[in-house]
């Protein structure tokens, strides 16, 4: 199973991350700012290689996939279009007592859950009770307060629902009331009204202000459907076509919490996917599997992961479906498989007067196409591996030690390099093994500490190989070889190297 939730565990993996040089708090000597977090040299490492690992399989592997680098800053009618001026609202509302800002909907998830826990220990008991007779199906659709519970949930879920579909803002107060949901840090009710507060950034372009408003883009989707008939024409595309895209967004999250799974300046990897109309359901179903694939490909265990499919549709969208993953808080979304129907290209093609269709050589038409979006939060991603990798492990001769299995296409160092000793011509012959895996794969040179700690330090940050330089390299050039996860050690060829370590990161 995952870690399912556990407060200690996440501390553990957001120290980690600090200690050995994968994420630091943004301005930490100004006592940080919140919600924004800058990635060291492990973890820019970490990041590029995610990226490449996305970029390869859409853009590379996909001959009618190409890439595009859109500007954050766009022009401002691109938002009135996309509908982000009018509904990129999160329902916010403050606690009197601990002047506290929370999100309406969150409060009553977390009150959700709190209901679900109860039903758990419900189901705990009754299985240490019956023990191998127990039927958990059963016992879920007979238990009277089990049944009251889960009626609960329901009620309570098709009312938030309701309410946050129809803008009915007190509606969502009144639920909060009614349920008796407190302040987490105050204890208080003592609740103020609920409010809608846009979560863009703006800003003014040029040098003076008036008219002048500008928005920090909230989502990277929206670069690709303006530039969406540019890229047609230029790449001579053929529909089905897909435009990738890595890029910053930014969000004014209120509650901007757990580490870098909610940012305000995150990054987004994107594929807006072009199809003909009619025939978005099954590449939404191709999408899904690729997806599903992609992630399961890395070897991570596939208990971290869910599929969720939407009921309550966002407005561009007919169908959607989400990749769930289960964070030390539990299972949260991934990233996001949608059909957005022509809904973008559409109202773009209104607001600028121009015309985005596609002529469709075999049935002589023009069309708007209809689009299937595959969209995972790169900083989700890096925290996801992390959570998977994070393993503390008590070995034979006793002693522990932390490693991060991180899978080995995305360490952020492929080998490091060991003298046994500063002297007797090692250190020479360490540089020159060095000089010769450098240039394909990232290495790091290390003489420092004695090599029991030079192991530890590279399982600590997930290096797959350590190749320790001794006295018998002198003799007949061959090196020991210490694989991170099973520990094991070979001694091997120098000239063998670069193949060994190839043929473990084949993707």
């Amino acid at each position: 199973m995952g870690k399912g939730n556990s407060e200690d565990f996440f501390k553990k993996i957001i120290a980690h991350a600090k200690e050995y040089g994968f994420i630091f708090q943004s301005s930490e000597i100004y006592d940080g700012l919140s919600a924004a977090y800058d990635y060291g040299p492990f973890g820019v490492e970490l990041k590029n290689n995610i990226k490449d690992y996305w970029w390869k399989s859409m853009v590379q592997y996909h001959e009618n996939i190409v890439g595009l680098d859109s500007a954050i800053f766009m022009h401002p009618s691109t938002w009135k279009a996309s509908g982000h001026l009018e509904a990129f609202n999160d329902p916010m509302i403050d606690n009197k007592d601990s002047k506290k800002r929370y999100r309406a909907d969150e409060l009553i998830e977390d009150h959700l859950d709190k209901i679900e826990k109860k039903i758990d220990k419900e189901i705990k008991k009754a299985a240490k009770r019956f023990g191998d007779d127990f039927d958990e199906d059963q016992f879920r659709s007979t238990h009277p307060k089990v049944l009251k519970y889960t009626e609960k949930i329901e009620a309570i879920k098709n009312r938030m629902n309701n309410a946050l579909e129809n803008e009915q803002l007190d509606e969502l107060k009144k639920l909060i009331e009614e349920e008796n949901i407190t302040c987490p840090v105050s204890g208080s009710a003592n609740w103020t009204d609920v409010r809608q507060f846009n979560l863009m950034f703006s800003t003014e372009l040029g040098s003076t202000s008036e008219n002048n408003k500008i928005y920090l883009r909230p989502e990277t989707a929206q670069g690709i459907f303006v530039n969406y008939l540019n890229v047609q024409k230029t790449g001579r595309m053929k529909l089905p076509f897909g435009i990738a895209q890595i890029g910053k967004a930014f969000r004014n999250e209120i509650v901007a919490r757990q580490f870098i799974f909610r940012m305000r300046e995150f990054e987004q990897m994107e594929l807006q996917y072009f199809v003909q109309p009619g025939t978005e359901m099954e590449w939404l179903e191709y999408w899904k599997n690729e997806r599903v694939k992609w992630h399961k490909a890395l070897g991570i265990d596939d208990d971290f992961f869910r599929l969720y499919e939407h009921e309550k549709l966002a407005h561009y969208a007919n169908a959607a479906y989400d990749i769930e993953f289960d964070f030390p808080f539990g299972f949260k979304e991934l990233e996001g498989i949608h059909s957005r129907t022509d809904f973008d290209l559409s109202a773009h093609q209104e607001h600028s007067g121009k015309k985005l269709q596609y002529y469709d050589p075999e049935t002589q038409e023009s069309y708007v196409p209809y689009v299937v979006e595959t969209s995972i939060g790169l900083d989700r991603m890096f925290l996801a591996v992390l959570t998977a990798a994070y393993k503390e492990e008590k070995l034979q001769d006793n002693s522990e030690r932390v490693v991060l299995k991180i899978p080995p296409i995305l360490s952020p160092y492929k080998a490091a390099v060991f003298p046994l000793t500063k002297k007797d011509g090692l250190p020479e012959k360490g540089r020159e093994v060095m000089d010769k895996l450098k240039f394909n794969f990232m290495c790091q040179y290390e003489e420092k500490d004695t090599i029991g700690k030079r192991y530890r330090r590279h399982d600590a940050i997930g290096t797959p190989y350590c190749i320790t330089v001794d006295h018998q390299t002198l003799e007949d050039n061959t090196v020991t070889i210490r694989e991170r996860d099973s520990m094991e050690q070979e001694r091997v060829e120098i000239d063998r190297l670069q193949e060994i370590i190839q043929k473990r990161l084949s993707m």
